[in-house]
């Protein structure tokens, strides 16, 4: 814990005066690419940004240091954080108010300081809606099934009902956290709008979209998230992992004729929404998306897991 505190602070020390401070909490962050999103659209705009990894795996913390890692931000002059797992929920316990999207969400993807307190934020939902819209405009969003109950899970949910979607039914290895999800999705947006599924065959064979949103794919959990059989040509997939972009599951269901959205125009449109919040400007979403194409042409080789949503 006293090495990631020492991180913090020594990036504000070398931080010019004016300087908006900012940087990622999460596990096993090392390649993500919100860093130089985040500070090349800033030099683009002319402001002074410096956006650091904190990598609790690095430091050998566990995702509770989330707390006491938000202190030490505070204090030492940031202007706010990013938040991905394992901490997304963990740190609704140490923040001073919500944003009604992440109330409603209970999880949080971003933090800002705003003098004395912490307010939390979600721009996964609304990321990801952005890129559903622009990546595969004119789906059928009449019954969609998502695979996973956590905080991605639960943006996607949020953000396909928000969108419009008649029905969601979602999957989940724990079946209680599925269950959590659909109760609370029904709760707010009525009745019969979201369930938590029972029969995986069933629900993909009945659904026109299908939204994957957990670590599955990533090159620590290589595979596909479901028999590659239940997958079929006239069904949109969308994919939440972008590192690597090209997924297991993209792969497969491009090779089937399906239409596809890989996880980057989510990754990039939450970023955008983030970059926002901590410095007041409005970025240019379009010229980030570019800048994430071209950071992620990279030899296969290269490829590592990076800023898991759930």
């Amino acid at each position: 814990m006293s090495s990631a505190a020492d991180a913090i602070r020594a990036h504000a020390a070398r931080a010019t005066p004016g300087t908006v401070l900012t940087g990622l909490i999460g596990a096993g962050i090392g390649p993500s690419l919100s860093p130089p999103l985040h500070e090349a659209e800033a030099d683009r705009l002319g402001l002074e940004l410096v956006y650091a990894r904190f990598d609790l795996d690095e430091h050998d913390i566990q995702g509770v240091a989330v707390g006491p890692l938000l202190a030490e931000a505070r204090e030492a002059g940031y202007r706010g954080l990013n938040i991905t797992h394992p901490c997304k929920q963990v740190v609704l316990q140490h923040l001073d108010e919500l944003s009604p999207d992440a109330a409603a969400l209970a999880a949080v993807n971003t933090v800002v300081f705003e003098g004395d307190r912490a307010v939390g934020h979600n721009t996964d939902w609304s990321g990801f809606t952005r890129g559903l819209r622009t990546g595969l405009p004119g789906v059928d969003l009449g019954a969609v099934v998502v695979l996973g109950a956590g905080g991605a899970g639960a943006a996607v949910a949020h953000g396909l009902l928000t969108a419009g979607a008649g029905r969601v039914e979602v999957f989940d290895l724990d079946a209680g956290r599925a269950a959590e999800l659909a109760g609370a999705l029904a709760g707010r947006f009525g009745a019969g709008r979201a369930s938590a599924g029972t029969d995986l065959e069933a629900a993909i064979g009945a659904a026109d979209g299908l939204v994957h949103a957990t670590p599955t794919g990533m090159a620590a959990h290589p595979g596909l998230p479901l028999p590659a059989g239940l997958l079929r040509p006239d069904l949109w997939v969308a994919e939440v992992v972008y590192r690597p972009l090209e997924t297991e599951l993209v792969r497969t269901a491009r090779a089937l004729g399906a239409r596809v959205l890989d996880g980057g125009r989510m990754a990039v449109f939450q970023a955008a929404e983030a970059f926002a919040l901590f410095t007041g400007a409005r970025p240019d979403a379009g010229r980030m998306l570019r800048h994430f194409t071209d950071l992620t042409r990279t030899p296969p080789l290269e490829r590592q897991p990076a800023d898991v949503l759930d």
